[in-house]
């Protein structure tokens, strides 16, 4: 099949493996592992990346020693898993792709609240999130899971699988052996970085004896992790060079950040360039000529890929977020079906719900590890509706396209002349850019199946009840409240904008004004802090003020960090544990802050706008009318009650196929 990505879909011999192109999926934990069994759902989900396109997946971390005992992880030496470990195997070389198992152990590092109480480590240093102080491992346990890793990968060899990836970043228990700052070891695991780096080195040679020369031996090494004496690009170029002498690595990638307060590096959002490590990665991999090499970090397009892998800076083209937006990313790309990706936005829910606790899931799929997900199409409706939507935001179109899919008559409302609602502004605002390919697929697939927008139309319920609908769904999104501390006549006036208003006016404005911005935080999302940005853009200073004791609550940590850094960084004044008071003195641009917790209160001057963003109000008024009048009403997204990006699309998607 002709393709426009010839190099990217160009197949590539790796050892004794054939892969039919060059598209991995990279790892990403499911918490589709019930009690460390396989499960139905787990196997489903790799076998849909597999039947979607990628030739070869990397699982997530797997339980291979006996002390590894975590329910979430599949426990690979449990005799009871040697079916589902032949199944999962199965599945994905069924549609010609290879199932990697990656070898991981998180060591010290935790990044959820709490410590861990049986962490190993290389010495007894405390974690840099939670603090948990290891037990420092001797040296005779480390040759021992060295022998215990072989084994297990053995095991799974015999079992289909055609490789292992050894898990050498991101912080964890290979990471903290390699860095001098968490390694102060004086025996042959421990000293200089050649001693440092021989757990890795050992386990490379150890797993190639054991396993043979046709099992792929995979190593994700730390390319940076920004932490004064980690590893920075000299000292990963020497490990680097040392894995490579041992001529046991099948490929090698590179990854970034940290167990620190550089974990943000690990999944970068669009605050900053695109595909930002792929020039440091083919730099590194001078240092193991001959050797295969992945790509790894915010790729998100077909068209990176292609130039990866024509440019000679990668082999391999690992996505790990891409490909739980859409399994079917591969197909539709070699298909020259592009603009049918549903494609990744860097929102890091997906990282956020498994850290959580959550199954995986994802803003833009709301059908992540179903039977059916890849390439999906609803299935016809048994009978033909009228359907109104009112509300074009991403919980509105995604249930109009779903609806009109399965072949109901569809018309949406849309207050403003364009889809995309709260979403849309957001994509605006700094950082925001790729929201757009939620609405636009969304778009793009309601013209498709033939549903109709009234544009510019803030409904009525005599506009909804003159199509005579067999059904209503309702998605007119919520507003926020006005906060108690400003004067109720001054609502409606137009004197205090909400932050979206707010955000609205200034993407508009390019001018700069004197005075500061003060911006009143009770939202803590993502919206708030990429307006308090673009303030930045507009103001002389920007003040934020919260009464909680941090930032950013409803963020993922990865997520937050960057937020942190950005406003931080950039000069933004924060005052945590603080609520405004209105008074005489805002007059002459003075706005009184009192401490929540009875602290010194503080002042902010010179403010020139105050915003605010407050808890949200749904705008649910239609619902009572449109029920008493017989109608089937459906209310969902913030309508129904304020959350977030994944619910509204997510609701979207269910009462489409409810109708």
């Amino acid at each position: 099949m002709s393709t426009a990505y010839p190099h990217l879909f160009s197949p590539l011999q790796i050892g004794g493996v054939r892969l039919r192109n060059r598209v991995v999926h990279a790892s990403m934990s499911t918490r589709y592992v019930s009690g460390g069994q396989v499960t139905d759902r787990l196997i489903t989900y790799h076998a849909n990346r597999a039947r979607g396109g990628a030739s070869m997946l990397v699982t997530e971390p797997l339980n291979l020693l006996p002390r590894q005992t975590n329910p979430q992880k599949v426990r690979v030496l449990d005799p009871a898993n040697r079916g589902g470990l032949e199944r999962w195997a199965a599945a994905v070389r069924s549609f010609d792709s290879h199932l990697i198992a990656q070898i991981q152990d998180p060591g010290r590092g935790r990044h959820q609240p709490g410590r861990v109480h049986d962490a190993v480590g290389p010495s007894p240093l405390p974690d840099d999130l939670s603090w948990t102080v290891p037990h420092a491992l001797d040296t005779g346990e480390v040759e021992q899971m060295i022998v215990d890793f072989a084994k297990a990968a053995r095991l799974l060899r015999d079992c289909g699988f055609s490789g292992v990836e050894i898990s050498a970043g991101h912080g964890h228990l290979f990471h903290q052996f390699l860095a001098a700052r968490s390694n102060l070891r004086t025996d042959r695991f421990g000293g200089e970085l050649e001693g440092r780096a021989r757990f890795v080195t050992e386990l490379c040679s150890a797993l190639r004896a054991e396993c043979g020369p046709d099992f792929l031996v995979g190593v994700k090494l730390p390319g940076e992790d920004g932490m004064p004496g980690g590893i920075g690009l000299e000292e990963s170029a020497a490990v680097t060079r040392l894995v490579h002498a041992t001529g046991a690595a099948s490929y090698l990638t590179w990854c970034w950040g940290s167990h620190s307060d550089t974990l943000d590096w690990h999944l970068p959002d669009m605050h900053g360039p695109r595909a930002p490590y792929v020039d440091r990665i083919a730099a590194l991999a001078r240092n193991a000529p001959g050797t295969v090499v992945g790509a790894l970090g915010l790729i998100t397009d077909p068209n990176e890929g292609e130039r990866f892998v024509r440019d000679g800076l990668a082999d391999l083209v690992m996505l790990g977020r891409p490909l739980v937006t859409d399994p079917a990313w591969g197909i539709k790309a070699e298909q020259g079906r592009e603009a049918q990706i549903r494609y990744c936005v860097s929102c890091n829910t997906c990282w956020g719900a498994i850290v959580g606790g959550s199954t995986l899931s994802c803003d833009n799929n709301p059908r992540v590890g179903l039977v059916d997900e890849v390439d999906w199409k609803p299935a016809a409706a048994p009978r033909r509706k009228r359907v109104v939507v009112v509300g074009a935001g991403v919980a509105g179109m995604e249930a109009a396209w779903v609806a009109a899919a399965r072949g109901h008559e569809v018309t949406v409302f849309s207050a403003s002349g364009e889809v995309g609602g709260k979403t849309r502004l957001q994509a605006l605002l700094p950082g925001g850019e790729s929201l757009s390919s939620i609405y636009d697929y969304q778009r793009l697939c309601a013209d498709r199946a033939g549903a109709r927008f009234e544009f510019g139309v803030r409904a009525t319920a005599a506009d909804v009840l003159a199509l005579q609908p067999d059904a209503v769904v309702l998605a007119c999104g919520a507003t926020p409240a006005w906060p108690g501390f400003l004067p109720a006549e001054y609502r409606g006036e137009g004197v205090f904008n909400d932050v979206r208003d707010t955000a609205a006016a200034l993407v508009a404005r390019r001018s700069r004004e004197s005075g500061t911005a003060l911006l009143y935080d009770r939202d803590h999302t993502a919206f708030t802090y990429a307006t308090a940005e673009l303030l930045l853009q507009r103001f002389e200073r920007v003040a934020l003020v919260t009464p909680r004791g941090g930032l950013a609550a409803e963020e993922p940590l990865v997520n937050r960090q960057g937020i942190y850094r950005r406003l931080y960084g950039k000069g933004v004044e924060v005052y945590t544990l603080f609520e405004p008071e209105f008074g005489d003195e805002f007059a002459d641009g003075i706005v009184r802050l009192r401490h929540v917790l009875g602290g010194r209160d503080a002042e902010v001057d010179g403010v020139a706008l105050l915003t605010y963003a407050t808890a949200r109000i749904p705008d649910d008024s239609l619902a009572a009318p449109l029920r008493a009048a017989g109608v089937d009403v459906h209310v969902i997204g913030d309508c129904f009650a304020p959350r977030s990006l994944l619910v509204a699309s997510g609701e979207g998607y269910a009462a489409g196929m409810r109708l």
